[in-house]
């Protein structure tokens, strides 16, 4: 008996972690059951089945908020009790599941798009060795699929989606491309029959397709022209259109303009990049939706795009806004720990990049943010302060996104590919930053001075003044960028140059006149900051006794009364 006990036990525990879609023989109820690994059919843990039904019914009745606790709360946990390191069940496999619950009938269209997009994104972050070239082409003809449903109709869908659900499928869908184009350009131990089916599969995760997807929800929703509505205090719904007045239009069309940002940016085209997002605020993105990964991502690819284009002050505050946000919201994301490791590898990122920047141009950051990197980078900044190449390069390597070439690999000479693009880029900032490996040294004389001459500094910099005279032009030439009155205009990739530094100077023929721009830092504005903070929590303290207090003396009044009656 103990012996059947375990053979029951332990077919039980492969039935809940393996899954097939090879079909067997005629389930006695197939409402119950699902296909095990070798082809016989086994019972589909009640968890699973309960919340597939759940999940179909929500999406079938537009109920969002039952959507989110399906999709925010019930699938990570069931992920994480019962396919960690496997497959969720096959699509073919869970149609005929809901179907059965159904009574027969076919499950809502969109639900099976969206459960496909779920079981293939499961295979890209959790299943080891990563999904097959079979499973990235069927999961590409999926994402087809969905955006056929929502594009291709005369009238607009009536289903109702969450933001979070609505970001994560064109995140996953760039994510997914960049994958392919990476798996793609690694050739060199691949066998003759995968080159040929990759040679053979030019159009599956085209860069043009991909575009062109991008370009059709901005186009169909009308998002910019409801952004520069928005901006102007005018009315939104006279430019919305049929499409863009449903809210599943709108955000779609939204992340999408994130979605080119961050494609245009790991292309190498960062003035297009920021170009796309010329109507959103990006110092404001919670004012448009409240999705973190949304924000974080848009900001590191906007801070990103930014020092590649020598802004380093708009870098800058989009890094230093970006982690002060992520400050505040990091306890909302301790729940769904996949998003918490993603939005701490992005942070660390972003963390790097703002020491990257603040060794090219030194300003101030909020404290909270100017204490956590001294506190985890104070041996890097060091280094980057010193201009120290190796470091930035290994810096600029770990931060940087991973970039890609948007033609396919030569096939015909099989070779890994897939880091000549992030090399050239690398090279490229490299070759800047050694334009600037003297801008430290100079800053930190002219700091000592209000006039001194040309051959004293060349003296004490151990140069030539011919060649400290290039230097010094070279300091007002890279200390000229661009900079703009708010974060929203920064966005838009055109404006007016202006010196940045905290220094500036002026030659007189031999002589160096210094002018400290710096703002003297007010201590008084962070005592104000604080005590406001200290009377709103007060204030809120005293309106909780005062409710508390209140309902206690509702309830003890009537029985007082009566007592006294």
């Amino acid at each position: 008996n103990r012996f059947s006990a375990f053979v029951v036990v332990k077919h039980l525990k492969i039935a809940m972690t393996s899954w097939d879609e090879k079909v067997g023989g005629e389930p006695a109820d197939y409402g119950n059951a699902v296909l095990s690994a070798n082809g016989s059919y086994t019972i589909l843990p009640e968890p699973v089945k309960t919340f597939l039904c759940n999940f179909e019914a929500a999406i079938r009745n537009r109920n969002v908020y039952d959507i989110i606790q399906c999709y925010e709360a019930q699938f990570p946990k069931l992920t994480e009790r019962f396919f960690a390191k496997y497959n969720w069940p096959a699509t073919q496999v869970v149609t005929e599941i809901v179907s059965r619950s159904l009574g027969g009938k076919e499950p809502d269209q969109l639900f099976v798009i969206l459960y496909t997009e779920m079981y293939y994104k499961h295979i890209y972050a959790h299943i080891a060795g990563g999904p097959s070239f079979e499973d990235r082409e069927a999961s590409y003809f999926n994402y087809c699929d969905f955006f056929n449903f929502v594009l291709g109709t005369d009238t607009p869908v009536t289903h109702e989606l969450p933001y979070q659900l609505l970001w994560d499928i064109i995140d996953e869908f760039i994510y997914q491309f960049q994958n392919f184009t990476q798996y793609r350009a690694k050739l060199k131990n691949k066998k003759d029959e995968e080159i040929s089916t990759l040679r053979d599969s030019v159009t599956t995760w085209n860069i043009h397709s991909v575009l062109n997807v991008l370009h059709s929800l901005v186009e169909k929703s009308c998002i910019n022209e409801q952004l520069r509505e928005l901006a102007s205090g005018g009315d939104i719904s006279a430019v919305a259109g049929e499409f863009g007045e449903r809210q599943l239009y709108k955000m779609l069309g939204f992340f999408s303009l994130i979605g080119l940002c961050r494609l245009h940016c790991i292309l190498g085209d960062f003035f297009q990049a920021l170009k796309v997002l010329e109507n959103i605020d990006v110092s404001r993105l919670d004012l448009y939706c409240n999705v973190p990964t949304c924000n974080i991502t848009t900001s590191y690819y906007v801070g990103f795009s930014f020092m590649m284009m020598r802004r380093y002050e708009d870098a800058i505050r989009t890094l230093n806004d970006a982690l002060a946000y992520h400050n505040r919201v990091k306890s909302s994301l301790a729940g769904r720990p996949d998003v918490a490791d993603y939005v701490a590898k992005q942070t660390d990122q972003m963390c790097h990049l703002l020491c990257l920047c603040l060794s090219l141009h030194p300003m101030r950051v909020d404290e909270i943010v100017h204490a956590q990197i001294k506190e985890k980078y104070n041996e890097k900044n060091l280094k980057l302060s010193r201009m120290d190449l190796d470091e930035i390069a290994n810096t600029f390597q770990y931060a940087c996104p991973k970039f890609l070439s948007p033609v396919p690999p030569n096939f015909d000479l099989p070779e890994n590919y897939q880091m000549n693009p992030m090399r050239q880029i690398k090279e490229e900032f490299i070759s800047e930053i050694k334009q600037q490996a003297r801008i430290p040294d100079i800053r930190s004389y002219l700091k000592l001075y209000t006039t001194l001459s040309i051959e004293k500094l060349a003296g004490l910099m151990n140069t030539e003044p011919q060649v400290l005279h290039r230097e010094l032009m070279c300091y007002k030439h890279k200390m000229q960028n661009i900079v703009t009155a708010d974060a929203a205009a920064a966005a838009a990739a055109e404006a007016p140059t202006a010196s940045s530094s905290e220094l500036d100077f002026y030659i007189d023929g031999d002589m160096i006149h210094v002018a400290d721009t710096k703002v003297a830092r007010k201590f008084g504005e962070l005592f104000i900051r604080n005590i406001l903070k200290l009377e709103d929590v007060n204030r809120a303290l005293t309106r909780l006794d005062q409710f508390i207090y209140g309902v206690a003396a509702g309830e003890a009044g009537p029985q007082a009364g009566s007592a006294r009656s």
